[in-house]
């Protein structure tokens, strides 16, 4: 779901900045410490991630398929020093 905000540009040193709310944030899933791309254009700005972006714990579960990644680990049974 696609949130807006009207914001004030401020002064942050010699920059100008302009803080992203949490919900719009959170909409975007950027996170703290991800790189972005910042792109001018005729009518304004563009903010977008660089690279891909870190999936939830809810969406790796999703993308999770019993077939290809369940089972035992080891199905031969202990080797080594698990042999006790």
């Amino acid at each position: 779901m696609a949130k807006t905000a009207t914001l004030t540009i401020q002064r942050w040193g010699n920059s100008l900045a302009v803080r992203i709310p949490a919900a719009v944030a959170r909409s975007a899933h950027f996170e703290v410490g991800q790189e972005v791309e910042v792109t001018t254009e005729e009518s304004g700005v563009t903010v977008k991630p660089v690279g891909p972006r870190k999936l939830t714990l809810a969406e790796k579960l999703a993308r999770f398929d019993p077939e290809k990644h369940g089972g035992e680990a080891m199905a031969t049974g202990r080797v080594g020093a698990e042999v006790f």
